[in-house]
């Protein structure tokens, strides 16, 4: 990690210090963060990724590579370019994601108006995620974010279940028969997921289909007291 001592070399055996040292950098649990959802080429992190330079990225992969957290490898021709994935054990850091997700909320000087990156709104939707109690049987939701920050972004596809008993958001390159299609701005979702507007109210979304599922999938991925009744 550069220049910097780690914490062991000042005998601190806890294990959280230790995580520090792992992930403890600035932009390394961010590139994590962007990694969760899937593999990336470095390209596609360094969109997703607003302010980090190509040097700095690159040392972090570097990094995060040494450390067993996450693996390059080169796609077959005709792509030949190397994409970033992460290890099964990097791929629990997402309940520390979720963790400090759900203890920064109550912070008094959470950006509540800065923008996400599609995959980060998406994360903050499964942190949050629980059944919705109300429904008689599962409804399922393709999602479909354009990156905000980005003029001209493409959409990234997202696959959501909910049932009574939970809820889930996956990404999905080519999403299968759903109930109903939402076609949002990350801006635009994050006003509903995290602001508690009515996705009705959002020039920037667009449902195709059941509005009732999509008003399933907010109640199941909101933050809890921040939301509107339909």
């Amino acid at each position: 990690m550069g220049g910097r001592r780690s914490y062991s070399s000042y005998n601190d055996g806890c294990a959280a210090a230790h995580a520090l040292d792992l992930i403890g950098e600035r932009w390394t649990l961010i590139v994590v963060r962007e990694l969760l959802l899937g593999p990336k080429r470095f390209i596609e992190l360094q969109n997703d990724i607003l302010g980090i330079s190509p040097a700095v990225l690159s040392r972090r992969l570097r990094d995060l590579e040494a450390r067993g957290i996450l693996t390059r490898h080169a796609l077959p021709a005709p792509a030949k370019v190397d994409v970033y994935e992460l290890t099964d054990w990097g791929h629990q850091l997402e309940s520390v994601n979720t963790a400090l997700s759900m203890w920064a909320v109550a912070s008094p000087t959470l950006p509540w108006d800065a923008d996400m990156s599609p995959d980060t709104l998406v994360l903050a939707m499964r942190a949050h995620a629980r059944g919705d109690a109300t429904l008689a049987s599962p409804v399922r939701v393709n999602l479909y974010l354009s990156d905000s920050r980005v003029d001209e972004a493409e959409p990234v596809a997202y696959s959501a279940e909910v049932t009574q008993h939970g809820a889930t958001v996956e990404k999905a390159p080519t999403p299968g028969p759903a109930d109903a299609d939402v076609y949002a701005t990350t801006a635009g979702w994050k006003a509903c997921i995290l602001g508690g507007a009515n996705f009705r109210d959002v020039p920037s979304i667009r449902v195709v289909d059941s509005a009732f599922a999509v008003d399933a999938l907010v109640r199941a991925t909101n933050l809890n007291g921040r939301v509107e009744d339909a």
